[in-house]
């Protein structure tokens, strides 16, 4: 895996952030969402039916001797805990290797690891694959959101992010539809429907890995790691095409960078650039992820239980309310995501998990009084979700942008893995045994913890979070190969673009 650092150790004077950030949306842009953006589809599908399927996979004659508390606790918190050490493994390589390599790795290990999922014959075989599964999708995490921060213009950065990330609910709408009719047994028999589900996660798995190949390598990091000439190559290709596209000429970029290019950088240096330089945000960003992970692992992974232990909802039926509260999920970052980049960062942020963790104290309460049925439940957490969405993708943008260039794909793992592992592995464990009793009290009681490890995030962001709406990434945060000066750069092609040219020395 090995790539050429023939540049390495030049300082250079660049004016490609900047370029990159003052272009106009166009199609090249809807290129990468759609190339980045669509494999949360695929994670929303993965989590949707797994915990719809959860009560057909214990029934006789599924093909699997496991019960529904083992899918919806072990396979769930073994899919997170592969999702935080991927993370963690692929997130060092990708700030070492480049983002396109790693996202196409890992996408091919998703890939790999449902289509043996689908082919489960035995319990620990369903538990490995689902944590190979998700040790895949870790990695897509900090690869995609990297590239992702690095390509789109910073004008646009907040919706983006929140839109793509908020796309995982684009999945869970269609895994719980699909649920509805591969846990019809007169349709599909019950050991073959579930199976179905996860071979269809492969072909549009697939589909999107012939999409993504033409997704370039960010240029921001190709400048440090010493390839400035592929840089503005790419940088000069998307301007030209930009340019076609409204057929007049871009402005000028408006300011330059000066980068001393280096391989690679050390974990003691990371370390040390996170939580000394940096500890305030460090804290911002733990306290995000741990918020949202416990509210999401107390629903998601627990739903479909709840609806049929207290409402007797028949279990190929709970698909239908799945999909109310992942549409409700879905509209929130889209109809609130413009407000990141507006109204501002540390208002939205601290805003939407405040409301969403207050809503759900007033849904816990509604629950514990017999209040609620299950139509109605459903319309709480869809109201809930609606801000928790927002709020939930937030942490993703925020940890992707707050931290320099040289760490972000590590800060993303890092941060994800970290608040996920305390929210994602234990919550799922402990849900799973609240909401097992059937007592009302102690599901309350999972919905609480939730809310309230959600508003206290929200009290953080309040005081900690960072001003970044249209801001550049080098801005909010200096990289650390940024040279004090331009008086020592070597001229570069990696700068300035004049009108009608390629680029001219800086």
């Amino acid at each position: 895996m090995a790539t050429a650092q023939a540049g390495t150790g030049r300082t250079i004077t660049t004016s490609i952030p900047a370029r990159l950030d003052r272009l106009p949306w166009s199609r090249w842009h809807w290129t990468i969402v759609i190339g980045l953006g669509t494999v949360w589809i695929l994670d929303g599908l993965e989590v949707t039916v797994v915990g719809n399927i959860a009560g057909r996979l214990s029934e006789p004659g599924s093909g699997l001797p496991i019960t529904s508390g083992q899918v919806t606790g072990i396979a769930a918190a073994l899919y997170v805990a592969g999702a935080c050490s991927g993370a963690l493994f692929w997130g060092r390589l990708t700030d070492r290797y480049g983002r396109k390599k790693l996202f196409m790795i890992t996408l091919a290990v998703y890939l790999a690891a449902t289509a043996l999922t689908a082919l489960s014959f035995s319990t620990w075989w369903f538990f490995l694959f689902r944590f190979l599964t998700g040790f895949g999708i870790g990695g897509e995490y900090a690869a995609i959101n990297s590239a992702i921060d690095e390509l789109i213009p910073a004008y646009y950065r907040g919706r983006v992010d929140l839109v793509i990330n908020g796309s995982f609910w684009i999945g869970a709408v269609g895994g719980s539809l699909l649920s509805i009719v591969a846990l019809n047994t007169a349709v599909l028999p019950k050991d073959v429907g579930w199976r179905l589900t996860f071979a269809l996660g492969v072909v549009l798995g697939l589909v999107i890995l012939l999409v993504r190949r033409n997704v370039p390598e960010s240029p921001r990091w190709l400048l440090i790691h010493g390839r400035d000439r592929e840089a503005e190559e790419i940088v000069t290709s998307i301007e030209q095409k930009v340019e076609a596209e409204k057929g007049k000429p871009l402005a000028e970029p408006e300011s330059a960078l000066v980068i001393h290019q280096r391989a690679s950088t050390s974990f003691r240096e990371i370390a040390r650039t996170v939580f000394s330089d940096y500890r305030r945000r460090a804290v911002l960003g733990f306290s995000l992820f741990v918020g949202q992970a416990f509210l999401y692992n107390a629903i998601t992974f627990g739903f479909g239980a709840i609806l049929t232990k207290f409402y007797d909802v028949p279990t190929g039926h709970t698909g239908y309310y799945f999909a109310v509260i992942a549409i409700g999920n879905f509209f929130g970052p889209l109809l609130l995501g413009k407000l990141f980049d507006t109204v501002g960062r540390r208002v939205m942020i601290s805003s939407t998990y405040l409301l969403s963790g207050l809503l759900l104290f007033g849904t816990a309460w509604l629950f514990s009084r017999g209040s609620l049925s299950a139509g109605t439940l459903t319309a709480c957490w869809c109201v809930v979700l609606f801000f928790a969405s927002a709020g939930a993708s937030s942490a993703y943008l925020t940890v992707s942008e707050i931290f320099p260039m040289e760490t972000r794909a590590m800060s993303i793992a890092f941060f994800y893995a970290l608040g996920t592992a305390a929210g994602g592995i234990s919550g799922p464990l402990i849900f799973a045994d609240l909401t097992e009793t059937g007592v009302v009290g102690d599901t309350a009681l999972a919905f609480q913890i939730g809310a309230g490890l959600m508003c206290a995030a929200g009290l953080v962001a309040a005081f900690l979070a960072v001003n970044a709406e249209r801001r550049s990434l080098e801005d909010i945060a200096k990289p650390l190969s940024a040279a004090e000066s331009p008086a020592s750069a070597a001229p570069t092609t990696a700068g300035k673009r004049t009108r009608g040219s390629g680029a001219a020395p800086a």
